[in-house]
C-alpha cells in the first residue's frame, strides 16, 4: 500500500489481507490506449491535495476495450470525465482498492479527465507525494504514482507531462517539477504557482513534484554542442555549504559521459533536490533528481572519504539515468536491469576514472562476493531478468543493479572497449525514446559486432552463481598448458529444471617463475580448434559448455595461472592452489585485481583450517609465514597506498559464511578476529610506522593523494586497535587519534578503533562524539552505526536503549537502516545463541510494517539466509520468521517471509 499509517490501507474493516498474487513476464500484454500529453494541476493543501490530471488519449486498435488505471485504497476520487461528462461508478466505471475499470472508452481520440483528493502529510511510506520537513515531495519508482492519481502506472505507457503546481508562496516558495519552468505567477489568498513542461516523453515513474523552504546552489555546465546548462542543487538552509561536492561530481559527470559515450544533456535546466525522508538513495526522475540527503551533503568536518566518493558515484548514476533509463527505458519492470545494470556499470566506470580503477574494482567485487552471492544462494534468489515477482519493490535488488553490471561488463570483456562502444550507439540510434527489453540491448550488442554471443543471454534468465571449477596440466615435452574447465550451475527455489551452459568469459595469465607475464601465442580448446593470440600476456577464454579443455601452445616454463583476472566473470572459482602459490601472487600477479585475490583466498584457506581447530577445542596458533606475506604487500611502495590498504581487508563474517555448510557466525568472528588481532601484533611495528609516516598534514581535501595516505593510515589505526586492551602505548595512541582528528575520516576511523574495546575509553569517545555532533543527522547515523554493529557482548541492551534515544526516528529510513541495520551486521549479537537478536529484528519489522513497507521489507533480508547457518540459528530464525507472518503483514513483507518458508 501506499500510506502505511492505519490497518484499512490494505483491506476493508474486519476482513482478511488477500494474499499477493504473483504477476509473470510470460504474461505481458501491450497497453491498449496512447496518451498524447498529460496535463496535471497540484493544489497543495495541509489537510487535502487536490490533484487534476487531465489525459488526451487514444484508442490503439481504434476500437473500444476497458481500459485499467491503477490507483491505491489512499486515493479519494472527487470526480471522473471523458470528453466533460462526468463519469457513473456502477455503470461507466467499477473502483476496487487498486484498480479503476472503465468500461467502454470511446473508439477514437478522447480526453479523460480526474479528480482526486491525496493527504501526502499521513504518507509514513514515504512512497507517491508525502511531506518531508514540511516539505513536499515526490518518489514514484516503482509504483508511486499510482498514489497520486488514477493512470496506468507502467513503464512502458509514455507521454508529456505539462504540471501546475499551486501552493502557499510563505510556505513553499520553491515549487519543482520535471523539464522547463515556462510559467510562474502569484495568486490570490498568498499564493503563487509554476507551470513546468517536460519536452520528453516519460514514463510516470519518472514524475517528480517538490514543494518548500529550500535554498539553491546554481552553477553552470556547458556541452559539447555549446548548450549552456543550468545547474541547481537544493538544500535546506542550514546545509547550503555542503553541496560543493555534488555539484563539482555532477560536473564531471556530464563531461566524462560526453567524453566516454558521446552522450550529452538534452534540456537547459538541471535540477538536484536533497530530502531528509527518502526510502531510496536517489531517483532519477527526468530533470529533477531527488536525493537521500546523505547521498549530497559534504563537508571537510562531517564526512568521510567513503561518503565523498559515494556522493560522487551516486551522483553519477542517477545523472547517467537520463540516458540510460529515461531517454531509453524498461518495456516492463521485469527488464529493470537494462537500466540499473548498465547505469550501475556506467556509474563503475566514472568512478574508476576519477579514482584507482583497482580500488574501485575491488571494492564493486566485495558487495558482489559478500552480499549478492548470499542472495543468489536464499529464497528470493531470482535472474537479473525475473520470471514473476508478487512486489516489484523486492526486486530492487543486488542481483537486479550489481549482477545486472557485472553482465554488462561482461558484454565488455567479450566484446572490447571499441566493440561495447558500437553495441551502444546502434542501441540509442535503435532505441531512443521507447520503452525496450533487455534483449533488444543483447540485439543491438550482437547486430553492432556482426557476431553472435551464443548462449550469454542465459545469464538473463538463470538464476544462482554459477561455480567455475578449473584444473591445470603442465607438459614440459609439449611444453603446453592446459585449463580444463566446468561450471556447475546451482539449484535455485525459481527454477528446480536443469540449467543450461552459460557463456563464461576467463579473463587468464600465465605467471612465470620469475614473477613476469608470460607471452601468450595461440590457444586450442577441446574441439581442437586453435585461435592465434598475437602475442598477448593476457587473454579471454570463452567457456560456452559444462566442461571444456584450454590448451596453452609454446608455454616455455610452467607457469603459476593468473584466472578470471579482473573478475572476468560473476562466478565462485574452485581451484586448488597452494599457499606458496597463492603467496606467489600475492606478490607477482600484474593484474592488480587477482593480486588481491590471491591474499583473499590466502586467509580464507587459513581462517578455514583455524576453524576446523577451534570447534574441535585446539588452541589457535597463527601461520607466521602469512604475516609476512601479507607485511610484504602492507609495506610495498611500488603499490598504490589505497590498494594496499585494501590488501589488508579480510573477508567479512557474511562472505565466509556464505562459503561453508551450516556456518556458526559466532565461531568464524572469533576464528577471524584471532588472526586480525595476530596480524596486528606480528606487524605492530610496520603498522607503526605506516601510521606515523602518512600523517595528511593542512586543510583537508577530498583528492586522490590525500584519501590513500588516509586510507593506508587508518587500516593501520584499525589493526593497532586490536591490541589496544593489553597494550597501553596503543591505547594512548587511539585516545590522541580520536582528539586530534581534524576531519571526519580521521575521527571515524579513531572510534571506531577505540569502540573495538569494551571499557572507560570507548564510553568516553562516544559521549564525546554525541556532545559533538548532536546538532548533525547525518553524523548521528554514524554514530547510532558504530554501536549497533559492535561485537562487544550483551549490545542488546545498548540496543533497546537507543531506540528510545533523541537521535534515533524510527520513521527516518537512513536512522533504520543505520541503527537495525547495522545490528544485523553484528555477527556476536545479531547472531546471539539464545536468538535474543532475531527477537529482536522481528519485533522491529513488525512495528515498521505498519508505517513504511518498504523499508519493513529490507529489514526483514537477513532471515531469507536462515538455511546457511547451524542447525539451531535456523530453527530460531525460522520462528521469527513464522510470527511475522501471523501478523499478516503488507505484500512487501509477505513476498519475502513467504518465500523465504
Amino acid at each position: 500500500m501506499c500510506v502505511g499509517t492505519v490497518a484499512e490501507g490494505n483491506v476493508a474493516k474486519g476482513e482478511e489481507p488477500a494474499t499477493p498474487a504473483a504477476i509473470y513476464l510470460k504474461d505481458y500484454q501491450e497497453y491498449p490506449y496512447s496518451i498524447a500529453d498529460l496535463t496535471m494541476t497540484f493544489d497543495l493543501g495541509e489537510e487535502k491535495t487536490t490533484v487534476h490530471s487531465v489525459c488526451r488519449m487514444s484508442s490503439k486498435s481504434g476500437s473500444s476495450v476497458p481500459m485499467m488505471l491503477n490507483g491505491d485504497a489512499s486515493l479519494e476520487l472527487k470526480g471522473l470525465y471523458v470528453d466533460g461528462k462526468p463519469l457513473v461508478e456502477g455503470v461507466d466505471y467499477d473502483l476496487s482498492e487498486k484498480e479503476l475499470l472503465i468500461k467502454s472508452p470511446p473508439s477514437g481520440d478522447f480526453v479523460l479527465g480526474c479528480i482526486t483528493d491525496i493527504e501526502p502529510q499521513n504518507n509514513t511510506s514515504l512512497n507517491g507525494l508525502y511531506k518531508s520537513d514540511g516539505n513536499f515531495c515526490s518518489q514514484c519508482e516503482a509504483e508511486g504514482f499510482r498514489c497520486i492519481t488514477y493512470y496506468p502506472d507502467r513503464p512502458d505507457v509514455m507521454t508529456k507531462f505539462t504540471v501546475k503546481i499551486v501552493g502557499d508562496k510563505e510556505k513553499y516558495p520553491v515549487l519543482l517539477s520535471n523539464g522547463n519552468l515556462v510559467a510562474e505567477g502569484d495568486l490570490e489568498g498568498g499564493k503563487h504557482y509554476a507551470v513546468w513542461v517536460d519536452p520528453w516523453k516519460k514514463p510516470a515513474y519518472l514524475f517528480a513534484l517538490v514543494a518548500g523552504q529550500y535554498v539553491a546552489l546554481e552553477d553552470k555546465f556547458t556541452t559539447k554542442s555549446g548548450r549552456v546548462v543550468d545547474l541547481r542543487i537544493y538544500t535546506a538552509a542550514h546545509n547550503s555549504h555542503k553541496t560543493q561536492h555534488a555539484m563539482d561530481s555532477l560536473k564531471h559527470a556530464m563531461k566524462w559521459d560526453e567524453d566516454r559515450f558521446r552522450l550529452e544533456y538534452d534540456l537547459d535546466l538541471f535540477n538536484i533536490v536533497a530530502a531528509d525522508d527518502f526510502n531510496m538513495g536517489a531517483m532519477e526522475n527526468k530533470s529533477l533528481n531527488v536525493f537521500n540527503s546523505r547521498l549530497v551533503l559534504a563537508s571537510p568536518e562531517t564526512a568521510t572519504d567513503f561518503d565523498y566518493n559515494r556522493i560522487e558515484g551516486v551522483i553519477g548514476h542517477e545523472y547517467f539515468h537520463n540516458w540510460t533509463g529515461n531517454r531509453v527505458t524498461c518495456r516492463d519492470w521485469f527488464q529493470l536491469s537494462l537500466k540499473e545494470g548498465l547505469t550501475v556499470f556506467r556509474d563503475q566506470e566514472f568512478s574508476s576514472f576519477m579514482n584507482s580503477a583497482p580500488v574501485k574494482r575491488i571494492d564493486d567485487v566485495m558487495i558482489v562476493r559478500s552480499r549478492q552471492f548470499a542472495e543468489d544462494a536464499g529464497p528470493m534468489a531470482h535472474p537479473v531478468r525475473p520470471a514473476s515477482y508478487m512486489k516489484i519493490d523486492n526486486f530492487y535488488t543486488l542481483t537486479v543493479y550489481d549482477k545486472g553490471a557485472e553482465v554488462i561488463r561482461m558484454y565488455h570483456t567479450l566484446l572490447g572497449e571499441e566493440g561495447f562502444q558500437k553495441g551502444i550507439d546502434l542501441y540509442f540510434e535503435r532505441h531512443d525514446g521507447q520503452a525496450v527489453t533487455t534483449d533488444d540491448f543483447y540485439k543491438a550488442m550482437e547486430d553492432a559486432n556482426n557476431t553472435s554471443l551464443g548462449s550469454f543471454k542465459l545469464w538473463y534468465s538463470q538464476a544462482g552463481t554459477p561455480t567455475l571449477k578449473v584444473t591445470t596440466e603442465y607438459n614440459e615435452g609439449d611444453k603446453t598448458f592446459t585449463l580444463n574447465c566446468s561450471q556447475e550451475l546451482p539449484v535455485t527455489p525459481d527454477m528446480t529444471q536443469e540449467k543450461k551452459p552459460q557463456l563464461i568469459p576467463i579473463k587468464i595469465g600465465l605467471v612465470s617463475p620469475d614473477g613476469k607475464d608470460l607471452v601468450l601465442t595461440s590457444v586450442q580448446d577441446s574441439t581442437g580448434s586453435e585461435t592465434s593470440i598475437g602475442n598477448a600476456t593476457t587473454y579471454v577464454l570463452k567457456m560456452t559448455e559444462m566442461s571444456q579443455s584450454f590448451t596453452f601452445k609454446n608455454v616455455p616454463v610452467k607457469p603459476t595461472p593468473s584466472v578470471l583476472r579482473n573478475f572476468s566473470a560473476p562466478v565462485k572459482l574452485e581451484m586448488e592452489q597452494s599457499s606458496e602459490e597463492l603467496k606467489f601472487l600475492l606478490s607477482n600477479d600484474s593484474d592488480e585485481f587477482n593480486k588481491w585475490e590471491a591474499g583473499q583466498r590466502l586467509i580464507t584457506n587459513l581462517i578455514f583450517d583455524l576453524l576446523k581447530s577451534h570447534q574441535s577445542g585446539q588452541e589457535l596458533q597463527m601461520d607466521n609465514s602469512v604475516t609476512e606475506a601479507f607485511g610484504q604487500v602492507l609495506t610495498d611502495d611500488s603499490l598504490d597506498k589505497e590498494f594496499r590498504a585494501y590488501a589488508m581487508e579480510l573477508p567479512s563474517t557474511e562472505e565466509l559464511a556464505d562459503k561453508i555448510p551450516k556456518a556458526n557466525p559466532v565461531d568464524i568472528h572469533k576464528v577471524r578476529n584471532f588472526v586480525l588481532k595476530s596480524l596486528a601484533a606480528g606487524l605492530k611495528d610496520k603498522f607503526l610506522q605506516i601510521y606515523n609516516a602518512n600523517n595528511v598534514k593542512g586543510a583537508y581535501k577530498p583528492d586522490r593523494e590525500g584519501k590513500s595516505r588516509r586510507s593506508i593510515r587508518n587500516c593501520a589505526l584499525s589493526y593497532l586497535g586490536k591490541l589496544a586492551d593489553s597494550d597501553a602505548e596503543i591505547k594512548a595512541l587511539l585516545n590522541t587519534s580520536f582528539k586530534e582528528a581534524s576531519n571526519m575520516t580521521d575521527q571515524m576511523a579513531a572510534l571506531g578503533a577505540i569502540c573495538g574495546n569494551a571499557g572507560e575509553d570507548r564510553e568516553n569517545a562516544l559521549k564525546s562524539f554525541y556532545t559533538q555532533w548532536s546538532n548533525e543527522p547525518l553524523v548521528m547515523l554514524k554514530w547510532l552505526g558504530l554501536q549497533a554493529g559492535s561485537n562487544i557482548e550483551g549490545n542488546l541492551k545498548v540496543m533497546k536503549e537507543l531506540l528510545e534515544h533523541p537521535a534515533f526516528d524510527i520513521k527516518n529510513p537512513n536512522k533504520v537502516y543505520s541503527l537495525v541495520g547495522g545490528f544485523t551486521r553484528s555477527a556476536v549479537n545479531f547472531h546471539a545463541a539464545d536468538g535474543s537478536g532475531y527477537e529482536f529484528l522481528a519485533d522491529l519489522v513488525i512495528k515498521l510494517d505498519k508505517l513504511n513497507p518498504q523499508v519493513a521489507a529490507r529489514m526483514v533480508g537477513p532471515f531469507t539466509k536462515y538455511k546457511k547457518y547451524d542447525d539451531a540459528r535456523q530453527a530460531l530464525m525460522k520462528a521469527q520468521l513464522e510470527r511475522i507472518l501471523a501478523t499478516k503483514p503488507c505484500e512487501n513483507v509477505y513476498e519475502i517471509v513467504f518465500k523465504s518458508l
